[in-house]
């Protein structure tokens, strides 16, 4: 029985790994002709993670049957077990042939899309198939159920043996230990990161990406987070929002009376150029952290430092509470979402913006740096679809070396960055995101003890960690042209017991450093977010920024300036007039100091807008 266990996880394993072939020989000559064997071994060997976990999943439950037999083999056991073949057969069967249908016409792996058209619209789902087309899919269908059955019939044979009861208690316990041990390859392992879709994700060609995920894992995922975004947040008439919506975008997308880059009175703070450009992500730094915007003072004292000798936005507010969708708002310029990430649907984030695609199409080389875990909520399928094909994550440092929960402490990280510059071999220009990771709860941070806070001495440890760096980075040939973007993922909860919603729980600091800068020693105090980060930062480049509908150029007077920021199921809006949060379960405000509502009407539009363009992102057809 024991036996019986490994063979049933090893077929389902290998029939899921046989599915890739299939795929890879049935578009080949669309998508794969000028690909080598190589790439599809690489499609095989990184798909392996998404296919041991169905195989655990189809696992579990003829592993509990097992522990069953153990004690009774009874006749109606092995009608359970055939069932069981015939649901799983039926089940692969159907989800394989929609999949293998479906991805020449959306681009995209299967999600619950199907199920939506199915559920709501029958007739109009199978429009598109001709008489043909069906019948081959039946055919085909049923050549794989009988595959599939075939095979369970004749490698999985259970067990007839009669044995002691001792026997049957030890067996019991073993099966009981491996039926618990599917945990791990259903999981991914034992790391921060729960496997996901973006694991698989290691090419800057998507369609070899796409062919490594497995269908029944995507739809898996798809079902565990599925909803209808255009359904959700619907406070204002479809015209009102669009009428709010312009007026809080920048001029050049709205159509603004003085929208040109001559009349628009911006304020240049970078010299003309292709300057590198280093973005870094502080792992939930805050400006509460900064003596120079009215914090506590010996914390992040070489960020103080960095931000008087640069450019200080001191009115500056995170999107939201977590990385990936903190991330999301800083590359694209996309805001975050109450109740849901956007990084976690590939199929919808690769549609995204990003400040590195406009980068890399004018001439910039690509690099992220982390030292966690880059496939946590699907980051790497989204950092890949961004243009980096160059990531350094936890993978990439020795196990000695990783003493974080999160993998690398900042200053190793830091130092393998710095290592790499100082050999003075990078391609120019170049744009590198680094994000750290010290300062994320558990707070423990190597042999440094400044602050008895340990929230705040995990701040201090990443600021002193983050000096060594630039430090280093002075003496490299690259200094002289390089502009430094600091700004963090999102704020730290500080203290413990502070408001979520409150709007000082995302107040952070942005800070402009580096030779690059036309200006230095200056404060900027015009109201604004990490969205807007995309559109300033391009504008001062002196690259268009049209594509990114929800970021705005705070340099540029003629544009609206406001912060915008979301929480579990509500949002905050920011203005010069006032501040206000919206709880969207009740409907009610959560506080305000706003003298009238219309404020509040355009927050309201904002995060309706956001969702529209949620749902219907990604449902185009796939461009490679």
């Amino acid at each position: 029985m024991i036996k019986s266990f490994f063979k049933h996880y090893i077929l389902f394993f290998l029939f899921c790994v046989a599915q890739k072939g299939i795929f890879w020989l049935y578009y080949y000559n669309e998508f794969y002709r000028e690909c080598s064997f190589g790439d599809f071994v690489d499609v095989i060997l990184h798909g392996l993670p998404l296919d041991a976990a169905i195989a655990g999943y189809l696992t579990a439950i003829p592993a509990l049957l097992l522990i069953v037999n153990v004690w009774w083999q009874g006749k109606a056991l092995d009608y359970i077990f055939k069932g069981y073949y015939i649901f799983c057969g039926i089940l692969l069967g159907c989800i394989f042939e929609g999949d293998l249908a479906l991805y020449e016409y959306w681009g995209f792996r299967l999600d619950t899309t199907p199920l939506f058209y199915l559920k709501s619209s029958p007739k109009d789902a199978f429009a598109s198939a001709t008489v043909e087309m069906m019948v081959a899919g039946a055919v085909s269908l049923a050549v794989y159920i009988a595959v599939f059955l075939w095979l369970c019939r004749t490698f999985l044979v259970q067990d007839r043996m009669r044995m002691p009861v001792i026997f049957r208690v030890r067996k019991t316990i073993v099966l009981t230990l491996l039926a618990g041990a599917l945990f791990l390859p259903i999981r991914g392992g034992l790391t921060v990161a729960t496997l996901n879709t973006g694991k698989v994700y290691y090419s800057q060609n998507m369609r070899l990406n796409h062919a490594a995920i497995n269908p029944c894992f995507s739809l898996l995922e798809s079902l565990s987070k599925s909803s209808s975004f255009a359904t959700q947040y619907r406070y204002v008439a479809p015209d009102r929002a669009s009428q709010l919506f312009s007026q809080m975008q920048d001029v050049s997308i709205s159509g603004g009376a003085a929208s040109g880059e001559d009349s628009s009175g911006r304020r240049q703070l970078v010299k003309p150029g292709k300057p590198n450009v280093v973005i870094i992500l502080l792992e939930s730094f805050l400006s509460k952290a900064m003596g120079t915007l009215g914090g506590i003072e010996g914390v992040a004292v070489n960020l103080d430092s960095l931000g008087a000798d640069g450019v200080l936005f001191t009115n500056f507010y995170a999107n939201s509470f977590r990385t990936d969708r903190g991330i999301v708002s800083i590359l694209s310029g996309y805001p975050a979402q109450p109740t849901n990430s956007i990084m976690k649907y590939p199929r919808k984030s690769q549609s995204l913006p990003s400040i590195s695609k406009v980068l890399a199409q004018n001439g910039y080389d690509l690099q992220y740096v982390y030292g966690g875990d880059a496939n946590f909520t699907n980051m790497r399928s989204y950092l890949t679809a961004m243009g980096f094909e160059n990531i350094i994550s936890d993978v990439d440092f020795p196990l000695s070396q990783k003493l974080s929960k999160w993998g690398a402490h900042d200053d190793v990280m830091f130092d393998k960055i710095a290592s790499q510059l100082e050999a003075g071999q990078e391609k120019e220009p170049f744009l590198k995101v680094i994000q750290t990771s010290s300062s994320h709860e558990p707070f423990e941070v190597p042999d440094f003890n400044r602050l008895e806070d340990e929230r705040l001495n995990s701040i201090a440890f990443a600021d002193s960690c983050l000096q060594v760096f630039i430090n280093r980075y002075k003496e490299t040939p690259y200094w002289s042209t390089t502009l430094f973007v600091l700004v963090p993922d999102h704020a730290m909860q500080y203290p413990a017991d502070l408001d979520i919603f409150s709007s000082e729980r995302y107040r952070i600091p942005l800070v402009l450093y580096g030779e690059a800068l036309a200006c230095r020693g200056i404060r900027v105090d015009v109201l604004g977010s990490q969205i807007d980060i995309a559109a300033t930062l391009l504008a001062q480049l002196g690259l268009p920024h049209g594509e990114f509908a929800f970021s705005k150029d705070m340099m540029n007077p003629l544009n609206p300036h406001f912060g915008f920021f979301t929480v579990p199921d509500a949002f905050g809006m920011v203005t010069d007039s006032g501040e206000v949060v919206f709880d969207n379960v009740s409907e009610k405000i959560y506080s305000t100091t706003l003298p009238d509502t219309l404020d509040l009407e355009r927050g309201k539009a904002f995060l309706q807008k956001l969702y529209d363009d949620l749902d219907e992102r990604g449902n185009k057809k796939f461009a490679q």
